[in-house]
């Protein structure tokens, strides 16, 4: 029994929903509901199955795990047949260069909770978390860009023409900018492969408007 503990907005529970779709494993989806207030997250029940309290929680037969690039890095392991790594060394190491820039420089600035940390504990409004947020986005964004650009690798996605890992955690970012209204007329090779990604049923099922508990209204 494969079980999946997440939340419709969070890009990192996005991240592994694609990666389960893309690999075609089926799996039971348990929304944990983030928004203040509700707090599910910190819930005594879930805490107890996952201490960091946060999404997503993947659990895989006698396997669980919380953080996505670990989760990510199993289901590379465990279902090899439809991979999302490339074959070569070098290239392996290009997508995994391109998947950190995302998972851990972009995207921990951005979280949930640094987003209410700033608000709470230093009183920033919407306007100065908006700036936060579109700075630290479109900084990564030019470097991934200027990846693409220079490597020589990219094709139709990040690495060639077959998606892979960084394409996986690519789009959910771009997703979320375009949420909070970020600029991205200056990445035209990123915008390229986010919309040949979501033409792939892994990645359209996967988009937050098609998961159970996104919001009716």
């Amino acid at each position: 029994m494969r079980t999946l503990f997440g939340y419709f907005r969070s890009s990192a529970a996005y991240r592994v929903r694609i990666a389960l779709g893309l690999k075609g494993l089926s799996y039971d989806y348990k929304a944990v509901n983030l928004k203040p207030g509700a707090d599910e997250q910190r819930a005594p029940g879930y805490l107890a199955l996952n201490p960091q309290g946060r999404v997503p929680y993947l659990v895989d037969g006698d396997i669980s795990l919380g953080q996505s690039p670990a989760m990510l890095e199993y289901l590379e392991e465990a279902y090899p047949d439809v991979p999302l790594l490339p074959a070569g060394m070098r290239d392996r190491a290009y997508v995994r260069q391109l998947m950190n820039l995302v998972a851990c420089d972009i995207h921990p600035l951005n979280n949930l909770s640094v987003l209410q940390w700033l608000k709470g504990e230093l009183g920033a409004d919407e306007a100065a978390v908006n700036k936060w947020y579109h700075h630290w986005i479109q900084d990564g964004f030019r470097a991934y860009e200027a990846l693409l650009s220079s490597s020589g690798l990219a094709g139709r996605f990040s690495c060639g023409d077959v998606p892979s890992l960084a394409d996986v955690v690519l789009v959910p970012q771009v997703w979320n900018a375009n949420r909070f209204g970020v600029p991205l007329d200056a990445f035209p090779r990123i915008n390229a492969i986010v919309e040949a990604c979501n033409m792939l049923d892994g990645f359209a099922d996967a988009a937050p408007e098609k998961q159970p508990d996104f919001p009716a209204t």
